[in-house]
């Protein structure tokens, strides 16, 4: 599984941007999206925001909260909105913040018999796209399918949909909440400012190997 993960403001303005792969069953943590893929990752995760606002306004729950939250936990919980979008194989889950800022998540499953392409194929049916792999051969595809079988269809890495997977979400839209409150107390930096500490970007690193 690749993951690209974007904060965005208020004014629908990126604020912070990282992109990393899996870290469960062997996984060495690198993104392994195709070069066409990292271009339109932006465009997807910024298409989402219409769901997030429609979301956020027809519920009276996500509406902006004062400042003291009497049950934060409570109130974190009612915040993740899990999956809002997707886009051919890609899935997008979203965490909403009590300032409005969103946090985004895009998810794209590699399946263990399947390899990310950047190139199509000539005459290639149905057309390729980023978000599209070519097969293997139909012996390796079928003996590797056997193989995964009974692990597919609840394992982080290659389910984006199962509850397995809403949960690490979950637990890394929160560990990742909790380290931005920290960025955006600090009275020399403003809410709708671009992070650019690297320590922020390490713990989100770290959030990501410890839950995705």
């Amino acid at each position: 599984m690749s993951y690209y993960f974007c904060i965005v403001g208020t004014h629908d303005q990126p604020l912070f941007e990282h992109e990393f792969g899996t870290s469960k069953q062997g996984g060495d943590g690198v993104a392994r999206f195709s070069q066409e893929a990292r271009h339109m990752n932006p465009f997807i995760v910024h298409a989402s925001l219409d769901f997030v606002d429609e979301m956020q306004y027809t519920n009276n729950q996500m509406c902006p909260s004062p400042r003291f939250l009497p049950n934060p936990q409570s109130d974190k919980n009612k915040r993740y909105l899990k999956r809002i979008d997707h886009f051919a194989s890609s899935h997008i889950s979203c965490f909403l913040t009590p300032t409005s800022t969103r946090f985004l998540l895009l998810h794209l499953p590699h399946p263990p018999n399947t390899l990310p392409q950047s190139t199509p194929h000539p005459n290639a049916y149905p057309p390729f796209t980023p978000y599209t792999s070519q097969p293997a051969s139909t012996s390796t595809s079928t003996s590797l399918s056997r193989s995964s079988s009974s692990t597919s269809s609840t394992s982080i890495p290659n389910n984006p949909t199962s509850p397995q997977t809403e949960e690490a979400i979950r637990g890394f839209f929160g560990e990742v909440f909790e380290v931005w409150l920290k960025a955006v107390m600090s009275p020399f930096k403003g809410v709708e400012e671009r992070i650019t500490s690297p320590v922020f970007r390490q713990r989100v690193v770290n959030a990501g190997r410890k839950f995705l």
